[in-house]
């Protein structure tokens, strides 16, 4: 068991959290959930030692193996990626060639009687002793197993790391850490570089193979399927409740709930209180009966309400001026760099008012089909815009494109038409740009703030055809409800690009696969999508037992 005692967090005399305690046992699975900037990275830094807390402690027993997996990281040196992932088992590796040295040197030497010779058979009996207990693995088989189920190709194996993007590089951390077997999984934000069928790997993977994990994560799909404990953090101090992610949130309705109602009541008591206060403060006869009351008043503990939530409000996109009946007709559409082939032939049509999801493993031209479609690059056959087709496009680098000398609520009144222009501060508080943060200016933004204020400004443009690719990368969950209600509204076409299957669920009525340098239509929704893709990987599956 690992326990957290007393920790107390402050930043410039500000508590983040203060005296929180509670106990990681064998085999939990915790989403560690909160609003951002309430704590939760920190919290898992200090358990996984990289930080320190200003006071209390964690306590591990002494041969626990705590494993990390930060929000952005990244590594680069001359290693391949399965050279890479078999730093796993460095230790192990260590361990042979010191036994080997040990031997050797044991060998060579004739003081059979000293007291050095015996200190060295001591050393190797213990050594041995620990190296023979370690369960016999295949150490080639693991990496490739979990390289595998991580996305990458057997061809990846031997390519260097460095040619890897950020995100692949953060996988193959990923796979260090699941094969070092870890008492205790900490895991930020892991799906975020993820694909549907990687995500749906790793679930598997936790849920049937792993010992204790804490996950901070915005895919409420992931959270809800492997964590059976809900930790809040929320002004200073935790909630633990020992229920899936869903079943939280009803319990959480409930506690505030039950503190507004004392809340209400409280501000009743200190109202009549005070009324009597100023009533009678110059009568003689109640002048104790009033000091009695101003005491009380003072010492009187104020009830907090856990920071508001405004899930209430509602995005709606302005009317989408009418296009043709097929704002994309894709024929015999293929693309290529050099040799390497990322899909050919796709034919496919999408109609006004269509809502369709672009999913497969990451690089099989998901992007890439979306920049053929805005004619950013060169491509093979015809795609054709149908007439009247205004599109509104948002990729991870509309970021850059943003005006960086203006402030965040300059930004969003340059676009905003009509009615919305009175909300633009709650738009920009739901989007975590409340307060003083919305006179902010563009260029002091961290790159997940501007790719969420580029998102609130497509949001307000009057555009027919959405194309969002990887949309919820960097929202929470709350604000990926707004958005997602604000999308269900929409009365445009939509092609969504993403790995969040509750994002999708309720969304998208229809999927296109990319795999096998194919594009192949479904006409499902993302559920019925994945249950016949798990059908039809489980068959091949079996077939592979067979041969």
């Amino acid at each position: 068991m690992i326990s957290v005692d007393g920790l107390t967090v402050e930043f410039g005399g500000t508590s983040l959290f203060k005296d929180i305690s509670f106990a990681i046992n064998e085999k939990d699975r915790i989403a560690l959930m909160g609003k951002n900037g309430a704590g939760k990275s920190t919290l898992l830094k200090i358990i996984a030692g990289v930080r320190t807390a200003n006071s209390g402690r964690v306590s591990a027993p002494k041969d626990a193996i705590i494993a990390y997996l930060p929000q952005h990281l990244m590594t680069e040196n001359d290693r391949t990626v399965f050279q890479e992932a078999s730093q796993a088992f460095a230790h192990i590796f260590e361990m042979e060639s010191e036994i080997e040295r040990l031997n050797n040197e044991l060998s060579t030497r004739t003081d059979y009687e000293s007291d050095s010779y015996y200190e060295l058979i001591e050393q190797v009996s213990t050594l041995s002793e620990k190296y023979y207990s370690i369960e016999e693995t295949n150490f080639d088989g693991e990496v490739a197993k979990i390289l595998l189920g991580l996305g990458f190709l057997q061809s990846d194996f031997d390519r260097p790391t460095s040619e890897f993007s950020g995100g692949w590089r953060m996988r193959i951390e990923l796979a260090k850490i699941l094969l070092q077997k870890p008492d205790l999984i900490l895991l930020d934000e892991p799906t975020n570089h993820l694909d549907i069928e990687s995500v749906m790997w790793l679930e598997d993977f936790l849920i049937n193979s792993a010992k204790a994990v804490i996950v901070i994560s915005h895919d409420r799909a992931f959270i809800d399927n492997i964590t059976t404990r809900t930790i809040e953090i929320t002004m200073g101090r935790i909630y633990d409740y020992k229920v899936v992610y869903s079943q939280y949130l009803e319990l959480r309705k409930e506690r505030r709930e039950q503190q507004q109602k004392q809340f209400d009541d409280q501000q009743k008591f200190i109202a009549d209180n005070q009324l009597f206060i100023d009533r009678f403060k110059g009568t003689y006869s109640k002048t104790n009966q009033v000091q009695s009351r101003v005491k009380m008043l003072e010492k009187l503990e104020t009830i907090e309400i856990d920071e508001e939530d405004n899930s209430a409000l509602r995005l709606r996109f302005p009317p989408s001026p009418r296009s043709g009946n097929c704002p994309v007709a894709a024929d015999s559409v293929g693309k290529a760099y050099d040799d390497h082939v990322v899909f050919t032939d796709a034919n496919f049509t999408i109609e006004r008012g269509d809502r369709v999801a672009f999913v497969g493993k990451n690089g099989e031209g998901k992007s890439t089909m979306i920049k053929a479609i805005m004619n950013e690059i060169d491509f093979e056959g015809t795609l054709q815009l149908g007439h009247n087709v205004m599109i509104g496009y948002f990729a991870q680098n509309q970021a850059s494109l943003l005006d960086e000398e203006i402030t965040v609520f300059q930004t969003i009144d340059d676009v905003a038409k009509g009615d919305i222009r009175t909300k633009i501060r709650d738009i920009l508080g739901a989007f975590m740009f409340g307060g003083d943060n919305s006179s902010k200016k563009v260029k002091v933004l961290s790159g997940g703030e501007r790719t969420r204020l580029a998102m609130i400004k497509l949001l307000l443009e009057p555009v027919n055809l959405l194309i969002l690719d990887e949309p919820t990368n960097h929202l929470d969950i709350k604000t990926k409800d707004i958005l997602k209600n604000a999308l269900n509204e929409y009365d445009g076409t939509l092609i969504v690009v993403s790995h969040d299957r509750d994002f999708l669920d309720g969304l998208v009525t229809k999927v296109y696969e990319f795999g096998n340098k194919r594009v192949k239509e479904h006409l499902e929704d993302i559920k019925g999508f994945l249950e016949k893709k798990k059908m039809e990987n489980m068959r091949e599956l079996e077939k592979s037992y067979q041969k």
